[in-house]
């Protein structure tokens, strides 16, 4: 029926409509009238949201052009300049735009104080402006508590949060202290503040969901994920990524296929990236080329950064022409995608096809260069290396920090220091990683009037706060003995997270302060912080130093059942000297029996040292073998047998195997006793010395002189 017939048919005794109805019309001056306001209304929409358009992309000259042509502004007119500004750094001017402001709205302070937190966190002139509100809303809470938690100021935070109207806190407000407090893995806070929340948004769920999962607490972000009202893919993709991360791929994979199978979320190029890394990183080829096969069937135009997943998962796989296939075909490359070709090579030993692909690089970036630079370090191709890093600019500071690393990674400390002081005279600038490496080198020799030095430096330049370097930091004393100076540091670090306990943690125990490490690791878990396999090396590792079998035994199951860690075989071998320390000699090998694995030398060393404390033929020659099976240079058995042999009595020296056999089957295997090494530093210069070194000029000098300061100290001893 249509509009006219239905208004005639109302037109009856019961529904009588008057005859005003038809007639009555607006006059000639009030039509116009309304159509000029009603033009101008939208017109002036229109130009807001245009302004609003230019400056989400970024064009911000476009969007001066149209605010300047406006015959007439209202206040969202002058918020959506204000903001454009903002989005593109112009912090100046948006104040401009905000002090000429006829009249300032809530929102225009809002926009103020969100553009003040998002550039260099302006936190004073932000709090100015939230005092002057005449009005708060939701929003400009959520603003101010936005600007302390990026700043770090969670104290203010905490108490501007609950200053807090509670009808104003959520969800805005309460998710942003959620995703503050994870991200300085402050899990039991966020636990707190999120289930005190009335009202949670997707932000908040998705928030807690990512944090649990970050802390391997799979099975809890899992039944968070199954509350959640309304998952969006931001939720799925934390969840795949937790289950991957905590290395059950089946679970990801399975959870990946449900969420295609409901098809409330559309598969993005995230979600697919988090695949193909999931795929390459658990030897899933099956299920990486299902997963390409499902990306090349949707036809969609991906972004780069997902063709470089697909090169990086068949690089994983070893599959180089597969990835080669792939990389050709990309119709779009960037520097990730070359580098990305080129680690593969590497990782396939491959160092010829690598410097190829570098060399067919168009754009060598940085990255590429450090990265080649690297490889034939660890190669010991140094000609290579240095005649590369020569042609890269060499005021850059990341080939620089490549170089130093590698050399501590290989153990060389004494080049790690040498282009450490090069560096410096050629006035390069130095980062957190390049002094994070030279402490590391510090460490590795031990010496710390080097790592004094280095120390003075971080003062100087100002990166005494930096985590990675206070890390370090600690590290380097305990390593060189001085307790008192690595705590003084861990004490002073903001956000202590998991790698700082463990550092402190592992060096009590290496200096023999069991009890105190085994009081810090409680401390770590009062605090949530999670342990992770490390932390647990420096826990058995104390328990080994104090003596604690049983603490140890709970210690090594807790692993399993409280944080669903795999025991690998240096925690088994900690197990393993922990109870042959205690004389158990047969719970060590029950222990060893046990293992979901085939036991390292590792394990073995630490059996064979409990047989010889106990004068266990039997178990020695046991262990002796394996250590002999798995490492022929090992010289470990030629010590500890002889001298077992010696303190037996002779009916049970013949149940040991021949030292002679045991010596000719290392020569078969090729086996060669490495030499003992030992170093000393004279004026900040490396000296080492290897056994069996032939005797020079200078080794005779060093001999005399020892000689020489032997008879001294014999005289001053007399003259006491």
């Amino acid at each position: 029926m249509l509009v006219y017939q239905r208004l005639s048919s109302l037109n009856s005794a019961k529904y009588r409509i008057s005859d005003a109805f038809y007639c009555t019309r607006p006059s000639s001056e009030t039509s116009v009238k309304l159509v000029k306001r009603s033009k101008s209304e939208k017109s002036l929409v229109y130009l807001n949201s245009q302004i609003a358009k230019h400056g989400r992309n970024g064009n911000i000259r476009e969007a001066e052009s149209v605010f300047s042509r406006m015959h007439k502004r209202d206040a969202i007119s002058w918020t959506a300049m204000l903001t454009a500004y903002a989005q593109n750094g112009e912090i100046g001017k948006a104040r401009k735009v905000f002090d000429k402001m006829p009249e300032r709205t809530t929102a225009s302070y809002n926009a103020m104080i969100t553009a003040y937190v998002r550039n260099n966190c302006r936190i004073d002139d932000a709090l100015e402006l939230f005092s002057r509100i005449p009005e708060r809303n939701a929003a400009s809470y959520g603003a101010m508590v936005s600007g302390f938690v990026q700043t770090g100021m969670f104290d203010e935070a905490e108490k501007l949060y609950f200053e807090t109207p509670v009808e104003l806190r959520d969800p805005v407000c309460s998710s942003i202290l959620v995703s503050g407090y994870l991200k300085l893995g402050r899990l039991e806070d966020a636990i707190l503040i999120f289930d005190g929340m009335v009202e949670r948004d997707v932000v908040s769920w998705s928030s807690m969901i990512d944090g649990y999962c970050k802390v391997g607490r799979i099975a809890d972000a899992r039944s968070l994920f199954d509350k959640m009202p309304d998952r969006n893919v931001v939720t799925w993709t934390s969840m795949i990524h937790g289950y991957m991360k905590d290395g059950n791929f089946e679970e990801g994979f399975e959870l990946f296929l449900e969420m295609r199978r409901e098809g409330i979320v559309d598969v993005n190029p995230t979600i697919l990236s988090v695949m193909f890394d999931a795929c390459g990183s658990f030897s899933g080829y099956k299920e990486g080329i299902q997963m390409h096969g499902l990306v090349s069937r949707m036809g969609l135009d991906f972004e780069v950064f997902l063709d470089n997943s697909i090169v990086i998962m068949y690089c994983r796989f070893g599959s180089m022409d597969a990835a080669t296939k792939m990389f050709d075909t990309m119709s779009k490359r960037d520097a990730v995608s070359w580098s990305s070709l080129i680690m593969g090579y590497v990782q396939c030993g491959d160092i010829e096809e690598a410097t190829k692909v570098f060399e067919r690089m168009p754009n060598k970036d940085l990255v590429s260069w450090t990265t080649m630079i690297s490889v034939f370090l660890s190669k010991g191709l140094i000609e290579k290396a240095i005649e590369l890093f020569g042609v890269k600019t060499q005021k850059d500071s990341a080939p620089w920090t490549a170089v130093i690393s590698v050399f501590v990674k290989n153990e060389d400390y004494e080049n790690a220091f040498r282009w450490f002081t090069e560096m410096l005279r050629e006035a390069i600038r130095i980062t957190p990683p390049t002094l994070s490496s030279v402490l590391g080198a510090s460490a590795g020799l031990t010496t710390l009037n080097q790592g004094l030095q280095i120390h003075a430096l971080v003062i100087k330049m100002n990166m005494e706060y930096d985590l990675s370097i206070q890390n370090s930091l600690v590290s380097m004393y305990l390593n060189c003995g001085n307790v008192h100076d690595a705590w003084k540091i861990f004490v002073k670090i903001n956000s202590l997270n998991t790698v700082c306990f463990n550092s402190m943690i592992t060096g009590f125990a290496q200096n023999g302060l069991g009890k105190e490490a085994l009081d810090l690791f409680s401390k770590m878990q009062n605090e949530g912080c999670q342990p992770n396999e490390i932390t647990f090396l420096g826990v058995l590792s104390a328990c080994v130093h104090v003596g604690l079998v049983e603490e140890g035994w709970n210690y090594f199951k807790e692993m399993k059942s409280l944080y669903n860690i795999e025991a690998r075989p240096s925690h088994y071998a900690y197990m393993v000297d922990l109870l042959g320390r205690a004389g158990l000699l047969d719970e060590a090998v029950e222990l060893i029996q046990s293992a979901p694995f085939m036991p390292d030398s590792g394990v073995w060393r630490a059996l064979l040292r409990a047989s010889r404390t106990h004068l266990c033929s039997d178990l020695a020659k046991l262990a002796a073998q394996k250590i002999i099976g798995l490492e022929p240079d090992n010289a470990t058995p030629d010590v500890v047998l002889p001298n077992l042999h010696s303190v037996l009595d002779k009916e049970f020296s013949e149940n040991l195997f021949s030292i002679e056999q045991l010596r000719i089957a290392k020569q078969l295997k090729g086996a060669r006793k490495s030499p003992g090494c030992s170093w000393i530093s004279v004026k900040d210069k490396f000296h080492l010395f290897f056994a069996g070194d032939q005797p020079n000029t200078e080794v005779e000098k060093i001999k005399v002189t020892l000689r020489l300061l032997k008879t001294e100290m014999l005289e001053l001893h007399r003259h006491k």
